[in-house]
């Protein structure tokens, strides 16, 4: 889907990649030359994914939430990230415009990719979050929310639905923007940690 082999970015997809996220050319170049130094074929599988996400999280194991990242922009389901889905990965799970963002969390959050968002999906993603926040730092989590259950009945709570009900693109993007503690407790809520690795320019 993006460039794969050749040794320097397209003039075209450097420009797609600068108007789409909030990465400079310099740093673009940079990390191509990296990406391909890892991944000569130019693509980039779901362990070696795995492992770049371990770096970011090192005091934690955010091995299941990295599959799901993964899952969600591999839009062709070959197992493998070209340079601009990967890119776009990092932007959006570190950084990225709030609609984008959205749009990218449903896709998320969508496990099975049935278009709806089940509670029990929620729950799936939220889990894979926990693993992500160190044993010390769900000690100061509010009491409400302390669990993957808890965090999963508020949110469930917050949209209005019943325990079988579903979720909606629609009715996902319009809960979250309407309720801002939606939006706090469907992330990750330490993106900074990813974005001050990825000014490393390192995979």
């Amino acid at each position: 889907m993006g460039n794969s082999k050749s040794s320097a970015l397209s003039k075209e997809l450097l420009e797609d990649l600068k108007l789409n996220t909030r990465y400079s050319e310099h740093e673009l170049c940079a990390w191509y030359k990296t990406f391909l130094k890892e991944c000569p074929t130019g693509r980039i599988t779901r362990e070696k994914f795995e492992s770049i996400y371990a770096t970011f999280f090192p005091d934690a194991n955010p091995k299941a939430y990295a599959q799901h990242v993964f899952r969600s922009f591999d839009s062709n389901s070959d197992g493998t990230l070209d340079f601009k889905e990967y890119i776009v990965a990092l932007h959006l799970t570190s950084s990225g415009k709030t609609m984008q963002k959205l749009q990218w969390a449903f896709v998320l959050y969508d496990v099975d990719g049935n278009g709806t968002i089940s509670k029990n999906e929620i729950q799936e993603i939220v889990k894979s979050i926990f693993n992500m926040i160190s044993k010390e730092d769900q000690k100061n989590l509010r009491h409400d929310e302390n669990t993957p259950e808890k965090r999963t009945d508020k949110i469930w709570d917050f949209f209005g639905k019943k325990q079988n009900d579903k979720i909606s693109e629609g009715e996902f993007i319009q809960g979250v923007t309407d309720n801002k503690e939606i939006l706090r407790l469907i992330q990750f809520d330490k993106p900074q940690k990813v974005q001050d690795r990825l000014k490393e320019k390192k995979l």
